[in-house]
C-alpha cells in the first residue's frame, strides 16, 4: 500500500475483506451469466474503482441482462434508461415541475419543484445508449464526470456512489448515432461482448429453457463499496511503472511537427509530440488519448493487483487492461477506415512494442 495511516495489519485486512467482495459480486453475477468472464471481471474492475462501463455488442448475447443482474448483487438503487430517438434530455435527468397545495382557508398556493429523473440511482443502465440522439446523450456528461445534474441553473448533486454502465449497438447498425468523443472519453472501460461459446449456449439453454430460476442475493453495499474505492487508491505505483502508464498514452498521439525544429511552435504544435509513438499510431490515429486514460490505466491496475494479492501495481497490469481502457479513446483517420485497421490493433501493436524502460 501507499503512504497511509493504516497499519500492515489493518491494510492486509482491507485487501482481503475487498477481494471477498469481490468474488462474492462475481460469483452471484455467475449464477446468471454464462460464461463471458473477461466482460464480467471488466465489469466490476470499473465497479470497485467508481469508473463507468460501456458495452457493446450485437443484440441477444446478454448485455442488459448482465446489467440487470449486476443490480440484483448490490444493495444499491437502480435506475434504467432505455434510449430511443424520440427520448429528451429532460427525461433523463429530470425537470421542474409546478405543484399546487391547499393552504389555509382554501387557499391555493404554486411553487417549483424538482422532478429527479433515473439518473439519480446509485447504479443507471442506460440501455442502448446509441440509440438516442446526440442532444440526448449529452445529457449525461455532467453526470459521468461530476456527479451532479444542473436543471434550470440549478445543479443537484447525484447519490453515492453513482456507477453508468451503458450498452450500445455497433454503430454500423441502422438507427444508431455514434457517442460523442467527449462522452465515450468519460467510460472508464469500453468492453466488448462476443457470442457464447457452443458450452456456453448449451449452458444458457438448459437455465432459461429447463425452468431453472437462480437466485441473486445482495452481497455488497454502497458503504463497503466506497470503502474499497478508497482503498484501491492506496495501492502503491512505482514510478518507473507509472512512466509506462504514460509513455503508453503518450503513444497514442500522432506526431504533431517535427522534434527539433521549433516550426510546430509557430502554429501552436507541440515540437515534441508524437515520439513515443508507434509507425502504426502515426499513420492510422488522428487524434490520442486523454489524461484520463492515463488514470483509468492506472487505476485499472491498481484492482488487478490487489485482486491477485499483490501490493503495487505492474507493468502486466497495466498490459492486461489496455484494451479496455484505452479503444475507445483513439480516433482514426480516414486510411484506416479505408484499410480495415481497429483500434483494438493499434492498442495491440503499442502493448507489444512499447519498451518497459523509455
Amino acid at each position: 500500500m501507499s503512504q497511509t495511516a493504516r497499519s500492515p495489519q489493518d491494510a492486509q485486512a482491507a485487501a482481503d475483506l475487498f477481494r471477498a467482495d469481490f468474488e462474492a459480486v462475481r460469483e452471484q453475477v455467475g449464477r446468471v451469466i454464462v460464461g463471458q468472464k473477461e466482460i464480467v471481471e471488466g465489469v466490476l474492475i470499473c465497479l470497485f474503482v467508481g469508473g463507468h462501463c460501456l458495452l457493446e455488442g450485437v443484440p441477444g448475447i446478454g448485455k442488459t441482462l448482465l446489467v440487470r443482474t449486476l443490480s440484483r448483487a448490490l444493495d444499491l438503487s437502480f435506475g434504467r434508461v432505455q434510449f430511443t430517438p424520440d427520448l429528451m434530455p429532460a427525461d433523463i435527468t429530470g425537470t421542474t415541475v409546478v405543484s399546487e397545495a391547499e393552504g389555509a382557508g382554501g387557499r391555493v398556493t404554486r411553487e417549483f419543484r424538482f422532478q429527479p429523473g433515473p439518473l439519480f440511482a446509485q447504479i443507471v443502465l442506460a440501455d442502448e445508449i446509441n440509440r438516442a440522439t446526440p442532444k440526448t446523450q449529452s445529457a449525461l456528461l455532467e453526470a459521468m464526470q461530476e456527479r451532479s445534474v444542473t436543471v434550470a441553473g440549478v445543479t443537484h448533486a447525484l447519490p453515492r456512489p453513482f456507477f453508468v454502465m451503458a450498452t450500445q449497438n455497433p454503430v454500423e447498425q441502422e438507427g444508431t448515432y455514434p457517442l460523442p468523443e467527449a462522452q465515450l472519453d468519460r467510460f472508464f472501460f469500453k468492453l466488448l461482448v462476443g457470442s457464447p461459446t457452443r458450452e456456453d449456449l448449451a449452458e444458457i439453454l438448459a437455465r432459461t429453457t429447463m425452468g431453472r430460476d437462480p437466485e441473486v442475493r445482495a452481497s455488497l453495499s454502497a458503504e463497503r463499496l466506497l470503502q474499497h474505492q478508497a482503498l484501491l487508491r492506496e495501492v502503491a505505483i512505482a514510478a518507473h511503472v507509472q512512466d509506462y502508464a504514460i509513455r503508453m498514452v503518450l503513444a497514442t498521439h500522432p506526431r504533431g511537427a517535427v522534434p527539433g525544429s521549433g516550426g510546430g511552435k509557430r502554429f501552436g504544435l507541440d515540437p515534441t509530440a508524437g515520439v513515443y509513438a508507434t509507425t502504426m499510431t502515426n499513420q492510422y490515429v488522428r487524434m490520442g488519448a486523454s489524461p484520463r486514460a492515463a488514470q483509468a490505466l492506472v487505476l485499472a491496475a491498481k484492482c488487478r493487483a490487489l485482486l491477485e494479492g499483490r501490493p503495487a501495481a505492474g507493468v502486466d497490469d497495466l498490459r492486461h487492461v489496455a484494451l479496455p481502457a484505452l479503444r475507445h479513446r483513439l480516433i482514426l483517420n480516414f486510411e484506416a477506415e479505408a484499410e480495415g485497421v481497429t483500434h483494438d490493433a493499434i492498442v495491440a501493436n503499442i502493448v507489444e512494442t512499447l519498451p518497459v524502460e523509455g
